[in-house]
Parts: structure tokens; C-alpha cells; sequence
């Protein structure tokens, strides 16, 4: 992708004096320039060989040939910032994907969202408590969650603090998938105490044993040798976040040097939010002279034609893997709001990945008082949203969600049967609800027979054992 890409000069600062949604205000400007320059100064928290190599990944997903899993918290929080946590999510997103990839037998590309998704847009811009306005909680990278007007204030200095733990979490997932800790030999370990005795968890440990079993006959036949198969003992993964503070993202921007073009060094990849996908506004002028691999929501308001215009300027050369459109419609609003957006990209032979958000669309409040989502209906989003694709004939290529390995308590149902009186036991979001590692594997394990199933319409032969290594 060029500077020039678009049609028009691009630079990273193009985007400052366009429209721009969702942006914290703060009250020293000159603080904030400030503190903009010193992140210019750091070092790049991920490199352009990198995003290079996760756009070739998605090239394959927009083939057909692959499959995207992308997910983490809602918010990555200050005080939540721990090693245990950060495994926690790790393994279950390990857990998640090697559940798909012995179903479909195709590579499951992982890209978290993690060491970088700090800021969320809100609502609304204020919060009112007992006739007291503030404005609203949007993330640890801009404001605290106390309901005082410090707290709430925004802080440039956040924005130190989240490059800080960033870049702490990037260096830990990268000892997790590349030192041993993504061995395939350690499928059983990924399986967490509160996750074990549950259908999922049981479930899991069976596929673990077939898994271990295929290795077994592998090595006895001298075929998973490390330096042979190096996908067995170590994976790819990858980071990502909504691009929402353009500030900080310019900051981390710079000019790869061996290719020329210019790279948002923050992240492998970066999306565009529902509430943020103005075509003439800030977010789309600087997220289209990037190199890294986009994505983009697509909610219910998003007209076919609005998309078109979208998917021309983000990526006008048409290029496999470049793109991904995350639909988060509502369990109810899937044939509705996806079908015409589906049929328009066919029709026009545009190359994007799809995938789905069942999150977003599916959140109620509970009787109880707490931002809840119903578990039922983030299965039924992602059931419907697979039926579609088949119909239309295109292709489900991801899932896009937000989840932790903690125990928590958050969501509706699954087969915890969380209730809306036990949401309050373990009801620790800083944000929006999310799934816990038992309801991941159980959405993990829907997507699996979809996989199988088309699988098996398309006559896949090959062997189920050297299939798992090959994908993982």
C-alpha cells in the first residue's frame, strides 16, 4: 500500500482536520502533543516483516484455504495486567484453535486481541450518577473507571503506561508461541481446573488423546522429528486493536526499510470500528496509506453501496488478505444485514475476508442491572451467519471475539447454565461482557462441525494426523 493509494497524497498526519468520532477530550493539548512525541521515540512494538507475514496468512483465509481466529478482552485493564492472565487467554485461544483445526484440517490463523486494545468508544459521552455527570469510562488508555472527575478525566500519560504493558504482553505471547509453550505435545496442559470437569472440557481431553495419539504414530515413524516439523512445537500469533486514538497510532507509524511503505507499527493488524467507518472522516484517511492487513466492522447500518466505496479505498488493489469485514449484525439481523453485503462484494469480485462478531450485536441488560449477552444468541449469530455464506455460496473464513481465560461470570447460559442472579459472583469486565474459557470451547466446538462439515462436502482425503501438524 502506497502513499499515494486512494487516489490522493497520503501521509501519516493526512487524517488531522478531517471529521474524526469518538475521541476523548482532553484539557491540555500541549500535554498530549507531548506525550504523542515521545511515543514517536520508541521502538516499533511489532515489525513490518511480521504484518507482511500475517497478510499472506489472510490470503489464504479469503481462499478458502484457512480459517481466522481472532479474540481477547474487550479492554485490556492496568489492574488486570498479570502473567497468569495474559497465559490464560493464551491457552485458550490455543485450545480454541487446535479444536478447529482437527475438525477442518486447515491452517486456524490467531491473531489476539491483546497488547494494544485499551480504548473502547462508548455510547454515550457522559455517565450520570444521582444527577452527577461525568464523562464515560472509555478505556485504561484514556480515562480510570472511578466515578470521580480525576479519574475521569483524560491522561496523556495513560498512553505511556499502555505502550508500557503492551509491549510487556507482546514479549510474553511471543515466549508463549515461539518457546515451547505452543507445543502440540502440551495439548493436555492447556485445559484449565474450572474448565475440565464441564461437557466442553471433557469433550477437549478427548480430542487431546487423538491428537497425542497421532503424534505418537508420527514419531514412531520417524515423521515429527523438530527440526522437520517445527509447527509442532511452536506456532504463529499475532496482535491487533480497534485503531480509535489516531494520535498515539501516527506515533507508532513509521517507514519500513526494506520496502518503502509505511507501516502502524502498534499492532499486526488494525480494524476500523462500526461507529468509526466514516468515508470522509479521520479514521478511514489514515488507516488507508497503512501496509498492515485491515479489518473493518460491518453493523447493521452499513449499506452495500457504503461498503463498496470502503473496500475501494482501503484497499484498492484488490489484494488477498489485505481486508477483512468482521459483520457483527444481531442473531435476529443476519439474513437481513449480511446477505447484501455479501452479494454486492461477489458481484463485484472484490477479494475480503469475512468474518464474524457475534458479540456486539447480541448485548442486553439484565434484570439484574448488569451488561450481559445472552449465549444462546452468540451461537445462533454464528450458526446463521455460516447458513448464509453456504447459501450464498461464499465463504465464513473467521470469528472475531471478546473472551478471557478467566473464570468469570459475564455471559448467559452455555453449559455453566450462568444464570442472570449469578452474573454478580464473578462479574469482573472493565467494559463489555465476555465469553469464559468453557463457553469459548463450546463456541470453539460449534465451529468445528461447521468446518467438518464443509470439509466433507469438499471431499478432503488426507490424513487426519499429518493434517493437524501441517495446519497448526
Amino acid at each position: 500500500m502506497g502513499a499515494n493509494s486512494g487516489g490522493r497524497n497520503w501521509t501519516p498526519d493526512s487524517w488531522r482536520g478531517l471529521p474524526i468520532a469518538h475521541q476523548p477530550e482532553y484539557p491540555d493539548a500541549a500535554a498530549l502533543a507531548a506525550v504523542e512525541k515521545q511515543l514517536g521515540r520508541y521502538p516499533p512494538l511489532v515489525f513490518a516483516g511480521e504484518a507482511r507475514q500475517l497478510q499472506t496468512h489472510l490470503a489464504e483465509v479469503a481462499a478458502g484455504r484457512a480459517f481466522l481466529l481472532q479474540g481477547g478482552d474487550c479492554a485490556e485493564s492496568f489492574a488486570e495486567f498479570h502473567a497468569d492472565n495474559i497465559r490464560d487467554t493464551f491457552r485458550v485461544l490455543m485450545q480454541m484453535a487446535v479444536v478447529m483445526t482437527f475438525a477442518a484440517a486447515c491452517p486456524v490463523v490467531k491473531v489476539g486481541r491483546m497488547a494494544g486494545q485499551f480504548a473502547k468508544p462508548r455510547s454515550e459521552p457522559g455517565e450520570n450518577r444521582d444527577g452527577v455527570t461525568l464523562p464515560s469510562y472509555k478505556g485504561d488508555s484514556i480515562n480510570g473507571m472511578d466515578f470521580t472527575t480525576e479519574a475521569r478525566t483524560p491522561d496523556p500519560e495513560r498512553l505511556l503506561q499502555a505502550y508500557s504493558q503492551a509491549a510487556a504482553t507482546l514479549n510474553l505471547l511471543r515466549a508463549f508461541a515461539q518457546g515451547g509453550y505452543a507445543d502440540l505435545h502440551r495439548v493436555h496442559g492447556w485445559n484449565m481446573g474450572f474448565v475440565a470437569n464441564t461437557p466442553q472440557g471433557e469433550r477437549y481431553e478427548d480430542l487431546a488423546d487423538r491428537i497425542s495419539e497421532a503424534l505418537a504414530f508420527m514419531s514412531a515413524c520417524g515423521l515429527a522429528a523438530d527440526d522437520e516439523v517445527p509447527e509442532v512445537y511452536q506456532t504463529d500469533f499475532y496482535t491487533s486493536h480497534e485503531a480509535l486514538l489516531l494520535g498515539p497510532e501516527q506515533a507508532m507509524t513509521r517507514i519500513d526499510s526494506t520496502s518503502g511503505d509505511w507501516y502502524d507499527t502498534s499492532a499486526h493488524l488494525l480494524w476500523i470500528g462500526d461507529r468509526t467507518r466514516q468515508l470522509d472522516g479521520a479514521h478511514v484517511e489514515f488507516m488507508r496509506g497503512l501496509s498492515n492487513p485491515l479489518a473493518l466492522k460491518a453493523g447493521p447500518s452499513l449499506e452495500a453501496d457504503e461498503l463498496l466505496r470502503l473496500v475501494d479505498i482501503l484497499n484498492p488493489d484488490n489484494r488477498p488478505g489485505r481486508l477483512t469485514v468482521i459483520s457483527r449484525q444481531g442473531a435476529d439481523g443476519v439474513e437481513q444485514g449480511l446477505v447484501p453485503l455479501l452479494r454486492a462484494i461477489q458481484r463485484e469480485g472484490r477479494s475480503v475476508v469475512w468474518a464474524c462478531d457475534p458479540m456486539h450485536g447480541n448485548t442486553i441488560k439484565s434484570a439484574t442491572g448488569y451488561k450481559t449477552r445472552p449465549f444462546d444468541r452468540v451461537l445462533s449469530e454464528v450458526e446463521r451467519t455460516f447458513a448464509v455464506h453456504q447459501a450464498e455460496g461464499s465463504y465464513a473464513g473467521g470469528i472475531h471475539i471478546e473472551m478471557t481465560g478467566q473464570d468469570v461470570t459475564e455471559c448467559l447460559g452455555g453449559a455453566q447454565e450462568i444464570t442472570e442472579h449469578a452474573l454478580a459472583d464473578r462479574y469482573h469486565t472493565h467494559c463489555d461482557p465476555r465469553l469464559n474459557a468453557s463457553q469459548s470451547l463450546e463456541l470453539a466446538f460449534l465451529i468445528a462441525d461447521s468446518l467438518k462439515k464443509r470439509r466433507a462436502a469438499n471431499g478432503a482425503t488426507r490424513s487426519k494426523g499429518a493434517n493437524i501438524v501441517e495446519a497448526f
